[in-house]
This record gives structure tokens, sequence and C-alpha cells, in this order.
């Protein structure tokens, strides 16, 4: 892997019936995917505490705290979900508190409580937003013209380099590793001499012309009924925000808070992501995952297993919830509960 430079009720399996919760669209502008799932395997009860790490537009978190009288510990490190919250709060009240951190921070955000609490769910919805993709002015998308940023923390103490910024300062080896290795990009080289050479006239600063230039070095606007820059956009986004180190310290989080029978539900949007949870809960619950071109084979695990898997495989979302919302189609959702046994310290 490249590495970034600087059953009880609670663990049912989730089933078919559960898909009824999504037959309507929820009046929030995002549509929170499989929502029906993920509440049956987080199965919340009276005066738990449950931690949505990726807030976003707050579908999960309303959706648990509409279905028990828990409580709801939310983090998101863009600010502009948390300051979109007001309503929420004002429904829930002390039931819901926000902070404005990544996800792999849940553990010091659970620490900074008033009052001790145990964690009983973990619910984690990997990637871009939707609320994100629709902003031009966020520029995570190439539909519309705006920004090159990419940045899901614009401001503050998370907010990184933007997209612009690597594409108009990395040289074209380390580029092309980038595209290749976060957006299976094959032409990935092509692309990265391509945009080094098109900055020497003028650096680039929009998501149109990035767009543009993938579709003239590959010659054509789409490729597999996709966007040509959908793989480099990916990509770009993934390393930005360092996606992938955030989920494996988010999930080393979770291990470490979880009481004994509390549940961690991961849904993914494409193979990187997936691969890393299927990995993690294999090791964790007494399997060593495969290796693989992303990253080595982990070392047996001789420790006693610290979750259990109520389901072996992915749960993939409904034809009915896929035809509501075109965005769910890659969705896979994964989940384990914790065991008794206690988790490594983290490094």
């Amino acid at each position: 892997m490249m590495q970034r430079p600087g059953m009880s009720k609670k663990s049912r399996k989730p089933t078919t019936a559960d898909a009824s919760v999504q037959t309507e669209a929820p009046k929030s502008p995002h549509l929170p995917v499989m929502l029906a799932e993920v509440l049956a395997a987080l199965a919340p009860q009276d005066g738990e505490l449950i931690i949505d790490g990726t807030f976003g537009a707050g579908g999960y978190s309303r959706a648990i705290l509409a279905s028990a009288g828990c409580r709801v510990l939310a983090l998101d490190r863009d600010p502009t979900a948390l300051a979109a919250a007001a309503p929420l709060i004002a429904e829930f009240g002390d039931r819901l508190k926000l902070v404005g951190k990544p996800f792999s921070h849940m553990q010091e955000a659970v620490q900074s409580l008033a009052q001790p609490a145990t964690v009983d769910g973990v619910v984690l919805d990997i990637g871009v937003s939707s609320m994100q993709i629709d902003q031009p002015e966020r520029g995570f998308s190439f539909q519309t013209d705006g920004p090159l940023d990419m940045r899901m923390s614009q401001t503050g103490p998370f907010a990184g380099p933007s997209a612009a910024d690597i594409v108009n300062t990395f040289d074209a080896d380390p580029l092309a590793d980038i595209l290749f290795q976060f957006g299976e990009e094959r032409r990935s080289r092509q692309i990265a001499r391509a945009i080094v050479m098109d900055r020497e006239k003028v650096l680039f600063t929009t998501t149109k012309q990035l767009a543009d230039l993938i579709c003239r070095v590959l010659k054509t606007p789409k490729i597999d009924g996709r966007h040509s820059a959908t793989r480099t956009f990916q990509a770009l986004r993934i390393y930005v925000n360092d996606e992938l180190g955030e989920l494996r310290s988010g999930l080393a989080a979770a291990e470490q808070i979880l009481k004994p029978g509390g549940r961690l539900v991961v849904v993914t949007f494409h193979s990187l992501e997936d691969r890393i949870v299927k990995d993690f809960f294999r090791t964790k619950s007494g399997r060593t995952p495969q290796g693989s071109r992303h990253g080595p084979a982990l070392a047996t695990v001789e420790a006693a297993a610290s979750f259990d898997l109520p389901v072996a495989r992915a749960v993939a979302p409904s034809d009915q919830e896929c035809a509501i919302n075109p965005r769910a189609r890659s969705a896979r959702l994964r989940w384990g509960v914790r065991t008794t046994a206690p988790a490594p310290e983290r490094e």
C-alpha cells in the first residue's frame, strides 16, 4: 500500500422485512443508505449510547433516536454538516451530542462526555456524502464546475491540502501512484503526465479543467457507462481526506470503546473500503484474511476473537432501495458484535 506523505435481539440478522422502513424517502436532502439494515444490526435500546461516526445530514442519527430512548454521540469533520444540525438538536435535545472531529477520534469524544458512558453501538457510513457531492463549491463532482477542492473539512484543524494542491505540486510518478492505488485507474501514468504538462501553462483550479483533461487523454467522455473522470476524482478525494487511513483508525477505535455485546456496523461504497472492513472483521473474529495488491496478508491473530460475526457475508441493498436511490447500488454492509476479549492497544 502506498504510504500517504506527511443472536439475541441486539445481534439479529437484518431481514428483508425491515426494508419497509425505506419505502418512503426521508425529508432530508440526503437519503441514508441501507437505513433499515443498519437499524436492524444496531438494534438500539432505551438507555444505550450509540456513536454515529459519519453524521452527514443526520439520517442515521435521526432514525436511531426515533427508534428507542437512546442517546447518540455524532461525529463529523465537516463543519457545514454540524452547522445544519439545529433541527435535530431542537427535536431530540440532550439525547444528541455533536462533535466536530473525524470518527477516528471517537474514543476521546466519548471520554469528553460529562458522565462516563459505555458504548453500545457504532455506525460508520464511509465515503463522501450526497450533500457534499451536490454542492459544486466543495469540488467533489465533475458534473458541475467548481473549485478543485474535495476536502471534507475545508477549515479548522482537520483541513489539509486540497485536490488542487496535489494536482499542481506532485510529480508525475507519485501522482500516478495515487490515481492507480486509490482509483484503480489503469491509465494513471498517461493522465499524470498530461496533468504535469498542462499545469506548466496554467494551474488547475476547477473540476471542469481536470475532467476535460481526462476526457482528452482517454479520448472518450465515458468508459463502461461512467464518466471517464470517475476513477481519478475518486482517487484524489480518498487521498486528500486520507479516507482509508481514517477507516482503519476508526475500526480500531470502535474495537477499543465498544462494550461486550456492542455492535459495529459499517457501510462502504467501493471495493477498497469493503476490503479493509472485511479483513478487519475476519481477523478480529479469529480468521486471517489473504493479502492483496492493496495490502499484505495480516499476521495470524493469537489473541481471542474480539468480534463475533452474525452474518458472514456483506449485506447488499434491496432492489427496491436501489430503484429509489441509485447511489445505494454499490453499498455493502458488514457488522460484528463485540466479545469480552480485550482489545489490543492502539499504536
